[in-house]
């Protein structure tokens, strides 16, 4: 009888793990919050208007359409019984059991408010393509205030963007803002210049892009502030509210910046559904609550339960899609051989890019910068977006943008933008749940 493995999550380690086992005698199940999966690298893009969303975020059915040997779930996992081997989940109310044999859990993380949960109602992360949808309202939305907005402090305010955080996410955002300020919207506009826009990027420690060594982050640095981009280190976040941020500098300094925009890409924070795995197995976490695996993956007294990508902590690996990948084959080769052997992570190297033409990359003991590690960020994101589709579409929209300045993707709504904090102010139960419960058929 083929073995029954169950995925939670469609992002690069639940994908490449079924991807994995496409000739393997299994029955797989991948459950899945989202109907897609995502290339959350990109999201920055789909949010200062470069991609759509269908482009990063292909239908997981459409990409897994020819393996016959997997399904795909859409619901939210909620209960994990480790001692039965049952995973139950639920959608609008249709709840589901699965029974397996091996699991594997690649739930992704969420943004981190280290400990400040109230400010995700005003500075958005930027994790999902909700998120994304929401920024690009509200970046090209400050815009259209501006324009019809005669005060001038008000206006100030509307034009003023501050995104927390250095990291990848947090460079990519600013520099794509303080582009889009200068040299995309420079003739929409008859009231306001776009060009007065002020782009902030604040971060807590001493260096942009800290991951990426001294030499590539002082790189990265200059260039923020070629674009106009206003780099504050050592600086953190103590407030933030509908009308701007509150800072404090390393010398305890406080002040107050006015920000219609504010965008948080400053950290991370396991699934939920780490602490609940976490519990059951007696397994530690770490301070963003990733589960502290065993070298193989697994989590201790459960060898059928591998954990991978953003929800595993495991000598110090970054919270990057490689490791998720890598993490995901690994766990798929463990199932279909039966033998399981450590963990090794090769590092391809890191990337972020800062405007057109310009990033930086540190691939092994190479370090590039400028021009030659924009081309290779470009190839290297055009092979690992999913589908032959999508790449194409993907390379028309960079054509586009890099060489004519121009962004196909600038529609926003009022939905985009209000839904997030609409939804959570009429509660989990909206829409109401189907009046229905189901049970999985027998085979």
């Amino acid at each position: 009888m083929a073995k029954k493995v169950v995925i939670i999550g469609s992002g690069f380690g639940g994908l490449f793990a079924a991807q994995a086992l496409r000739r393997e005698d299994v029955e797989i199940t991948l459950i899945s919050k989202t109907s897609h999966h995502l290339f959350q690298p990109l999201l920055y893009q789909v949010a200062t208007g470069i991609l759509s969303e269908g482009v990063i975020a292909p239908s997981t059915r459409e990409v897994l359409r020819r393996q016959r040997n997997a399904r795909v779930i859409l619901g939210e996992v909620t209960e994990l019984d480790l001692t039965s081997r049952k995973v139950t989940s639920q959608l609008r109310g249709a709840t589901t059991v699965f029974d397996y044999d091996h699991l594997i859990v690649a739930a992704g993380a969420g943004q981190s408010y280290f400990g400040n949960d109230h400010f995700d109602a005003f500075a958005p992360g930027l994790k999902t393509v909700d998120d994304a949808l929401e920024l690009r309202g509200r970046i090209f939305g400050a815009f259209e205030m501006a324009e019809v907005i005669s005060e001038p402090r008000e206006r100030n305010r509307q034009l003023t963007f501050v995104v927390v955080g250095a990291g990848p996410t947090g460079v990519e955002v600013a520099g794509q803002i303080a582009e889009l300020s200068r040299v995309t919207l420079r003739r929409d506009f008859r009231s306001v210049d776009p060009g007065d826009a002020r782009v902030v990027l604040v971060e807590g420690s001493s260096q942009v892009l800290g991951a990426f060594g001294q030499r590539l982050g002082g790189k990265a640095k200059h260039e923020l502030r070629k674009l106009g981009v206003e780099v504050l280190l050592s600086t953190k976040v103590v407030d933030v509210d509908v009308m701007g941020v509150e800072l404090e500098d390393a010398g305890g300094n406080r002040w107050r910046i006015e920000s219609a925009c504010k965008i948080w890409a400053a950290g991370v924070q396991a699934a939920p559904l780490a602490k609940v795995l976490a519990d059951q197995a007696g397994a530690e976490t770490d301070r963003a609550g990733r589960i502290k695996v065993l070298p193989d993956l697994t989590i201790p007294g459960h060898p059928e339960v591998f954990v991978v990508g953003d929800m595993m902590a495991l000598d110090q690996l970054p919270g990057v899609a490689q490791v998720a990948i890598q993490g995901g084959q690994h766990a798929a080769k463990q199932i279909a051989t039966g033998e399981h052997t450590p963990f090794k992570y090769f590092d391809k190297g890191s990337m972020a890019t800062i405007a057109r033409f310009s990033a930086v990359a540190s691939i092994g003991k190479v370090r590039l910068s400028g021009y030659p590690a924009w081309a290779a960020w470009l190839f290297i994101h055009l092979l690992y977006i999913i589908g032959f589709k999508s790449q194409i579409t993907a390379l028309l929209h960079w054509l586009i943008a890099f060489l004519t300045s121009g962004r196909s993707e600038r529609t926003i709504t009022r939905q985009q933008i209000a839904a997030r904090l609409a939804l959570r102010a009429v509660g989990e139960n909206y829409p109401p749940p189907a009046p229905i419960r189901t049970q999985p058929k027998d085979k």
